[in-house]
């Protein structure tokens, strides 16, 4: 492999067919903003591109819905999704448009050079039809029952709720999207790439990194789930796929007898990544080449894991059939991101839309920033709760990072009229509790360094936090509250100790906190600094004057939780029972009121959870209702959920049952749950936040 000198970074084009919400940011765009900001730092040349994706049938389904035109919807969605990014902090070199003129003439040049390389065939098929709305049907234009898990809502290229990739003639009762009657088949004409062709180099290309004799990439790093994804599809054997679409939105396919055809959606898509470096690169006045054709640079591709074999796949097979570009070198692909223990849903309005959440939540970005840093998904799904967003916020940001700056700020405004004081010679003592902090400290940087290069996100931010938490420890240790009577020369010294703590802190964690990292600079009076002048021995200036104390970050309280829990749960539709419900089991005996009353039924609050040793069923739960001591309660859900994202989880707690030992532990009550048909449970948890241990009748 040859030496990188730069690196091009992509973030998946989000369909300009409705907002943002937080499983979007957690999946690919804030990854990849951590992952280019932490490079820039460290001297790296680094090209950062996105946009708007807006072709395709899900942006003319959308606008059939609204009654407007597809390009209403893409020019109002591209507004708003650009100024979400940019108000999150998120910070693209550019946001491009796959609407563009630009695009679309990269897109038919790419199309006709891969027709002019003989990579596709073209080839008469029978299509769905929908005979009265009188036109063919694309993918995402016709529903139906999957084969794989019988969901009856699968699209034709997908089902999204097994993750099947389809076409529309494996689906059974189809239907179109358009007017909900039977599709008929009738012939058309399509331009199809023969991924079969490709599939020897592939399989090679992806588990080895070989590829034409030289080595491309390090197959160990790529992610476990991503290589697993790709292997899936190898395994089966890969199929020929249509390239182009009969529709009247898109790119236009720029060859004679194609009227009424435009490009595929995952042809045209990915070539935005290539016409967005082509529009920067104009208003830049530079070249473009080097960033997609030089095999010094480094193509990275941020996604979520519904697109890995897009970009692991078919876009590869794309760009080598068409000759010139590099292939990416890794596709640090995350999982999905749940909320309040249900997936995320915009069909259903199960989300935290991001642009609403800045509207409610002002200057707070780096408090949500900071929690999906925590919690993001990169090796398995997890989950978003508001109650976590408030302890990550008053347990962490404010009474670790905020504290310790705060503190330091406080003592230098009182002690020394708000300018950084001179640190004097210190006791040997002393000199030794300084060399053990300082020896603690200095690694941080490049660990944090190693772990974002890993694509280890959240290890980095962790790391990056330490720093602060090594700062409260000094302070707490040294106490220079106390000193100051008897040992002024050491408060000194410990207060300039720790405004350079803060220094290293506006470095480490500007790529996860920018907003903060900005304030801290304030304060301090600094500009941006490099990653390896984090501890720089000169950064802090005695004598120079430094900013008032702030509150970088405020407490959470319990009512704008509950406020959020209330709204996220108002705006989703009331579920409608489908016409074919699969019967319910017969109800039980009928009892006497008085037996139900025995019932002491409560809502609890998960406070910990953790496996149970030898027994995959199970899980060992503490629970929250209200008591001086929480409840021990094991559970045998252990195959439904991960414990890691249960804490902060409300449920239905039976208080009164009889104690009995489970694996050696006794459990002290029950948690009760849904089971649908197919035997997945689901929590049963209140509208709207109650407290712990509120009784239910």
């Amino acid at each position: 492999m040859k030496e990188i000198k730069r690196t091009t970074v992509t973030a998946a084009l989000p369909y300009a067919n409705g907002p943002l919400h937080i499983g979007h940011i957690a999946g690919a765009y804030q990854p990849a903003d951590i992952y280019v900001r932490c490079l820039r730092l460290r001297g790296k040349e680094v090209l950062f591109v996105c946009g708007s994706d807006e072709h395709g049938a899900a942006i003319t389904i959308r606008a059939l819905k609204e009654g407007i035109t597809p390009k209403a919807i893409v020019d109002k969605y591209h507004a708003m999704m650009g100024k979400a990014f940019t108000d999150f902090g998120i910070n693209f070199d550019i946001y491009h448009r796959t609407s563009s003129e630009l695009h679309r003439k990269t897109s038919q040049d790419f199309f006709l050079q891969l027709h002019a390389n003989d990579a596709f065939t073209e080839q008469e098929e029978f299509q769905y039809y929908d005979e009265e709305a009188k036109q063919f049907l694309a993918d995402r234009y016709i529903k139906g029952t999957c084969p794989v898990c019988g969901n009856t809502e699968a699209y034709g290229d997908q089902c999204e709720k097994c993750g099947t990739a389809l076409s529309p003639k494996e689906l059974k009762d189809v239907r179109s999207t358009l007017s909900g009657s039977a599709p008929v088949l009738k012939p058309t004409s399509h331009w199809y790439l023969p991924m079969e062709r490709s599939q020897q180099w592939v399989e090679e290309w992806i588990n080895t990194g070989m590829l034409d004799g030289e080595q491309q990439h390090l197959a160990s790093e790529w992610k476990p789930q991503v290589l697993g994804q790709c292997n899936s599809w190898l395994k089966d054997g890969l199929r020929p796929r249509a390239m182009t679409r009969d529709l009247d939105w898109g790119v236009p396919v720029p060859l004679p007898g194609a009227d009424g055809k435009v490009l595929y959606v995952w042809l045209d898509a990915p070539i935005g990544y290539i016409s967005a470096t082509k529009q920067w690169a104009t208003d830049k006045g530079v070249e473009w080449e080097k960033w997609w054709k030089s095999d010094e640079t480094r193509l990275l591709h941020f996604i979520g894991k519904d697109n890995i074999v897009f970009h692991c796949i078919i876009f590869p097979i794309l760009l080598k059939m068409h000759g010139g570009f590099i292939l990416p070198q890794n596709v640090p692909a995350n999982e999905f991101l749940n909320l309040e223990g249900e997936k995320l849903s915009t069909s259903r309005n199960w989300a935290v839309w991001l642009h609403e959440y800045i509207e409610r939540w002002p200057d707070r970005q780096d408090e949500l920033r900071y929690t999906l840093a925590s919690i993001m998904p990169e090796f398995k799904d997890s989950e978003f709760t508001w109650k976590d967003f408030q302890d990550k916020n008053n347990n962490e940001l404010v009474s670790i990072l905020g504290n310790f700056v705060q503190r330091v700020f406080v003592l230098c405004n009182k002690y020394y009229d708000g300018k950084v004081p001179e640190p004097a010679p210190s006791s040997v003592e002393a000199g030794e509790q300084d060399t053990v902090l300082w020896a603690e400290l200095h690694p941080l940087p490049a660990k944090v360094a190693d772990e974002v290069d890993r694509f280890r996100f959240r290890e980095a931010m962790a790391s990056a936090m330490n720093v602060a938490r090594l700062g409260n420890k000094y302070l707490t240790d040294t106490e220079p509250w106390k000193l100051e009577k008897t040992d002024p020369e050491r408060v000194r010294t410990v207060l300039y100790n720790s405004l350079r703590i803060v220094g290293a802190l506006s470095v480490v964690l500007d790529p996860f906190l920018p907003f903060t990292a900005a304030k801290l600079r304030t304060m301090l009076g600094i500009g941006i600094l490099p990653w390896d002048d984090a501890f720089r021995n000169d950064l802090i200036v005695p004598g120079a004057s430094l900013g008032k104390p702030v509150h970088l970050f405020k407490p959470i309280d319990d009512a704008s939780i509950a406020a959020e829990v209330e709204r996220l749960h108002a705006n989703k539709p009331k579920e409608v029972a489908p016409t074919q419900a699969v019967a319910a089991k017969p109800a039980k005996p009928m009892i006497t009121f008085d037996d139900f009353a025995k019932l002491d039924l409560r809502i609890g609050v998960i406070r910990t959870a953790e496996a149970v040793p030898k027994a995959d069923k199970l899980l060992k739960l503490t629970i929250d209702i209200g008591e001086e001591v929480p409840r021990t309660v094991v559970s045998g859900i252990a195959q439904h959920f991960d414990p890691a994202v249960l804490p902060g989880t409300e449920v239905l707690f039976l208080a009164n049952l009889e104690p009995r030992k489970m694996r050696g532990v006794e459990s002290q009550g029950m948690v009760l749950m849904a089971e649908d048909a197919e035997g997945k449970l689901t929590f049963v948890r209140p509208a709207a936040a109650v407290p712990a241990g509120s009784e239910v009748r």
